[in-house]
């Protein structure tokens, strides 16, 4: 079974493990009634066992929708509040004093000198200061009125490109209320990705923080010719004089000012409405130039509805730590859905989320210790990094301690597949890891990228609470689907939300059709309300993606292909853009050879390739430092960093623990690599190789290392 796969390997004697194993049981039948009385899991199981969707028709091809909305589509969270500034306005006159935004105060900062001779910043942090509901409200109305008096225009657009930070969503509602249309830029994204935005888009003004105008913007600000404002969030820049004539600096805070004496008595403002442009997301996109995708206000509206649906009991006792880019459809979203629903949200960093973080000092606090969240996101990479760091920890473990770790995750693991708890494991073994991240998560939310089913259990397990995987696009406003909290199977996606349907289309050249058997296959086409407007300024790209059907709905194609279970729930199985066909006429998934070794603790990250012209797969693999350094130790190959990995010895060594992963995950002959080139520089948004979510950019990777794909397709494989 696949449980069985993956449970942790011991190695204990027998005869004791015979004993263990007795006292287990006994344990279990003592505890299974009282249990089962009091914890309500009677109902978990019942209703982890129920159909989740159903299609709306016989017929192939027939669009699935949630048991929650089979005859109609949510679309509106609250009544009457049908675009973004109503849905704040409802939220602070009901929460009005409660705190909402809550941002850490720097202590102090200092340089740190490392061996190497490189310096790192640390940061020393205080508490949490927040901004209520109300606070929140009157920033925003500020904001919106100084930018009018700055000659902004309702419809017009205006861009941001900044930190997930407080004053980010404080703008954003400015944005919303005034019906301005923005503009999301990744902090990440290189020098002619920003260019090309901000040209595009034609925005005059760009609100941004005071590192990012000194560090991106002002190497590009004169080949924007349009701009004429910069607003810093962060108070003062320390130097003015390199901006190019016609470009003045504001502070966010002189911005409010203006605003606040503004006289707007006399003037209508311009509200919104519902088909209105609220945001021009730019997707990092794993392929080519970014494309903005427009999403309107009805859009954002239903696909926060759909999310929250699926999230029970959220409400004023929630707190959500808010750290992955708000520039994400999935951070944007999780925000407003929080803000919608009476919660906090404490801003952090993925450089002082934990005690261990890059930025913070040894011995001070990291972002979770001091807030102890109770719902955060997550993107498949952070969590995928959590596993392997607290596995390398088992490993550094005595034996004992070791062999009691692996009893008790792999007693875990079989109690969740039957659907029970397990108090006395969560409070005894469990309880250091889950301090990790806070030691109050409920629900962990996972996005952006497929999640293995073994970092999906390691999650469920250590950190005592469901995972919510959730499958969608920016195109989708990132709602599709999302698991619920008592599904407690993995590598599935969960059923449509109910703000959506979706159906399945033959996809010929793949191979998968919606008449297979046992579960209907396809490409995934998700329907509905959130489904945004198209490209900005694509039309073309626009008419490709997205079609209208005949009761007027609108449908986006994926790419991604799928296959529905019994019970209604989507699992994703493959993308069209993912299969290469070989020269012998065999189909290979690049993303399902990666998905089955990239949780090796030797690989850190992976990116399989393979060309039509020949027979066999290659990779380019980001090793583990520790773990191929202590690999060379063993086969007695001395030499740097970079020596190791330009060892053709040591690819052969990797390429042994790959090809014996691959048959382990039954990868058929033809999808192992044969060849691999091993890279001795991680893999992060700033190298422009992996998007922000940590997606490969294939195009970039492959122009990256065609030397390396040359070399490895020079001659022949014997």
């Amino acid at each position: 079974s696949q449980a069985a796969k993956m449970k942790l390997k011991h190695n204990i004697n027998p005869v004791l493990l015979q004993f263990i194993n007795f006292i287990v049981l006994v344990y279990s039948l003592v505890t299974y009634i009282p249990w089962y009385i009091l914890s309500g899991s009677k109902q978990a199981i019942a209703k982890a066992k129920q159909v989740k969707a159903r299609p709306v028709n016989n017929k192939p091809g027939g669009a699935y929708r949630s048991v929650n909305s089979l005859h109609c589509l949510a679309s509106v969270l609250y009544p009457g509040c049908d675009t973004l500034d109503k849905v704040f306005k409802y939220a602070k006159t009901k929460y009005k004093d409660k705190k909402l935004l809550g941002t850490r105060e720097i202590l102090k900062e200092e340089d740190e000198i490392q061996p190497s001779g490189k310096v790192f910043k640390k940061v020393i942090l205080g508490k949490y200061t927040w901004l209520s509901y109300e606070d929140v409200y009157i920033k925003a109305v500020n904001f919106g009125n100084g930018l009018a008096v700055l000659g902004q225009q309702p419809k017009t657009n205006i861009a941001i490109f900044c930190e997930t930070r407080a004053e980010w969503m404080i703008a954003a509602q400015a944005c919303f209320m005034c019906n301005y249309q923005l503009v999301t830029l990744y902090a990440t994204l290189g020098g002619p990705a920003i260019v090309h935005g901000l040209n595009e888009t034609e925005v005059t003004t760009i609100i941004t923080s005071k590192e990012l105008m000194q560090t991106k913007l002002k190497e590009i600000v004169s080949q924007v010719p349009l701009l004429q404002h910069i607003i810093t969030v962060d108070g003062k820049p320390t130097t003015w004089s390199e901006f190019p004539k016609g470009v003045i600096v504001h502070t966010m805070a002189s911005v409010q000012a203006m605003g606040a004496k503004a006289d707007t008595g006399h003037k209508q403002p311009s509200r919104p409405v519902p088909s209105d442009i609220a945001v021009i997301m730019y997707t990092s996109g794993s392929t080519g130039i970014p494309k903005g995708v427009m999403i309107s206000h009805c859009n954002i509206i239903a696909g926060i509805t759909g999310m929250a649906e699926r999230i029970p009991n959220l409400g004023e006792k929630d707190i959500y730590i808010g750290y992955l880019p708000l520039a994400h459809v999935l951070e944007l979203s999780a925000e407003l859905v929080c803000l919608s629903h009476g919660c906090r949200i404490g801003y952090s960093s993925p450089q002082t989320l934990a005690d261990q973080s890059s930025k913070i000092k040894k011995g001070s606090k990291g972002d979770v210790t001091t807030l102890k969240p109770t719902l955060m996101a997550a993107v498949p990479e952070i969590m995928d990094r959590i596993y392997k760091n607290v596995m390398n920890k088992v490993n550094e473990m005595t034996s004992f301690q070791r062999n009691l770790f692996i009893l008790a995750y792999n007693y875990k693991m079989e109690q969740i597949s039957k659907g029970y708890t397990t108090p006395l494991c969560d409070s005894l073994i469990f309880r250091k890891v889950r301090m990790l991240l806070g030691g109050k998560i409920r629900l962990l939310l996972c996005g952006g990228a497929p999640l293995s089913a073994a970092t999906q259990r390691f999650m469920n397990i250590c950190f005592c609470c469901p995972v919510g995987q959730g499958y969608g696009l920016t195109e989708s406003a990132g709602a599709g689907t999302i698991t619920e909290v008592w599904d407690y199977t993995t590598g599935r996606v969960g059923a449509p939300l109910v703000c959506c349907e979706i159906k399945l289309m033959n996809w010929e050249e793949g191979g998968y059709y919606n008449t297979d058997k046992p579960y209907p296959r396809g490409e995934i086409l998700i329907g509905g309300q959130n489904v945004t407007v198209g490209y900005y300024k694509n039309e073309a790209r626009t008419r490709k993606d997205f079609t209208v059907d005949e009761n007027g709905q609108r449908w986006l194609h994926t790419g991604d292909i799928g296959e529905f279970h019994h019970d209604g729930c989507l699992k994703i199985i493959d993308r069209k853009k993912d299969l290469v066909k070989l020269q012998a006429g065999e189909y290979v998934s690049l993303g399902k050879v990666e998905a089955a070794l990239k949780n090796l603790p030797l690989v850190d990250n992976i990116c399989a390739y393979a060309s039509s012209f020949h027979s066999y797969v290659i990779g380019f693999v980001v090793p583990n430092q520790k773990e191929l350094a202590e690999l060379a130790r063993k086969k007695g190959f001395k030499g740097s960093w970079e020596e190791i990995c330009n060892s053709p010895e040591m690819e052969k060594e990797v390429l042994k623990v790959l090809a014996e992963a691959a048959m382990a995950a039954n990868l058929e002959k033809f999808e192992i690599p044969v060849k691999i080139r091993l890279s001795p520089d991680p893999w992060t948004p700033e190298t422009g190789l992996v998007t922000d979510a940590f997606k490969l950019k294939r195009k970039e990777l492959t122009a990256f290392y065609q030397m390396d794909i040359d070399r490895m397709y020079g001659k022949n494989v014997k």
